[in-house]
């Protein structure tokens, strides 16, 4: 398991989109390097002991605890996003079949893994890592320059609206192909759900993408969503000009809302079941090959069916463990 045009105009006087480039963590150059030349240390622990999140069946959900398991999710997103999707590598990229930047090793990453994966010949028997979720602490981003959606949208009014609110970043979500079902969806959940428990997030947000980067193709589902969870003014986000487009590409009047559901992704029909808000216009990312939506969900807006079936046994255990 990488995220309208409604509720008001870009501002001509804002910022232009940065160079992701200078807007890259502040890093040492050292582990960037490292990073760009696959060098990092496979044994080097990011946690003192795994702690499961979520269980169901041969399927366990838990943070990454090494960098190669870090290494891991990497191959996973490559695979789907290079791989199987439209993303074009660069050198790098293709040289490691890695989706890999810097904000890597200043995120935690949720694993789920496979623990009894089909045999296959010259594979090491080993738990299989088949979805995994990056997630970025607002305390964290503060201290290495930002968040990664910073480059795709202007997030900062957002942020600067609730000084007191603790941010999460979700972000490069995948699943692999044979594992696209229902309780792969819910164990992710149940780990992100751990997770705000823990660190006691107040909101989370992040992009989510629509395959294409053709607007008038994908006008019934954008304008769905422009209909559908608008953000009111105190959650409203554009994206950056250079790639902008308005989620309302067509008259909601003429709009086939059952037909535009069907073509929404799981992971944003998702995020709407748990009460997202859709941001006011979309990115076009020409080098991942998709339209890019903003999502913001409040905790507080997640409704009680939806936390109380979310909060497992196993969660609840990870979370006093952490009180």
């Amino acid at each position: 398991m990488k995220m309208t045009k409604t509720a008001y105009s870009q501002s001509a006087d804002l910022p232009r989109k940065r160079d992701l480039r200078a807007f890259t963590p502040a890093l040492s150059r050292k582990l960037i390097n490292a990073m760009r030349q696959n060098r990092i240390r496979d044994r080097r622990s990011l946690q003192q002991e795994p702690l499961t999140l979520g269980r169901i069946g041969s399927l366990e959900i838990r943070l990454a605890q090494t960098e190669r398991e870090v290494k891991k999710a990497q191959r996973l997103r490559y695979k789907v996003f290079y791989k199987e999707m439209a993303a074009k590598p660069d050198p790098q990229t293709k040289l490691t079949r890695r989706d890999a930047d810097a904000f890597d090793a200043i995120c935690d990453h949720l694993l789920v893994l496979d623990h009894e994966p089909p045999k296959k010949k010259f594979r090491r028997k080993e738990p299989r890592v088949v979805g995994t979720y990056r997630l970025l602490r607002q305390e964290r981003a503060n201290l290495f320059g930002g968040f990664y959606s910073a480059n795709e949208f202007n997030i900062q009014p957002m942020l600067d609206q609730h000084p007191g609110e603790r941010f999460l970043e979700l972000g490069r979500s995948c699943v692999l192909k044979d594992y696209r079902t229902k309780r792969t969806i819910e164990l992710l959940w149940q780990g992100i759900w751990a997770y705000v428990q823990i660190h006691k997030i107040d909101v989370m947000f992040g992009c989510a993408s629509l395959a294409g980067t053709d607007p008038a193709e994908l006008a019934e589902p954008l304008s769905f969503l422009a209909k559908a969870n608008p953000a009111p003014k105190e959650w409203a986000v554009e994206a950056w000009p250079d790639n902008q487009v308005p989620l309302a590409q067509m008259d909601p009047l003429l709009l086939n809302d059952k037909k535009a559901l069907r073509q929404l992704p799981p992971l944003i029909k998702a995020y709407m079941r748990i009460g997202c808000y859709f941001g006011s216009s979309a990115m076009i990312d020409h080098q991942f090959g998709t339209t890019d939506v903003f999502i913001v969900i409040p905790i507080e807006n997640i409704d009680q069916k939806y936390i109380q079936h979310y909060s497992t046994e196993t969660v609840k255990g990870a979370v006093a463990q952490h009180a």
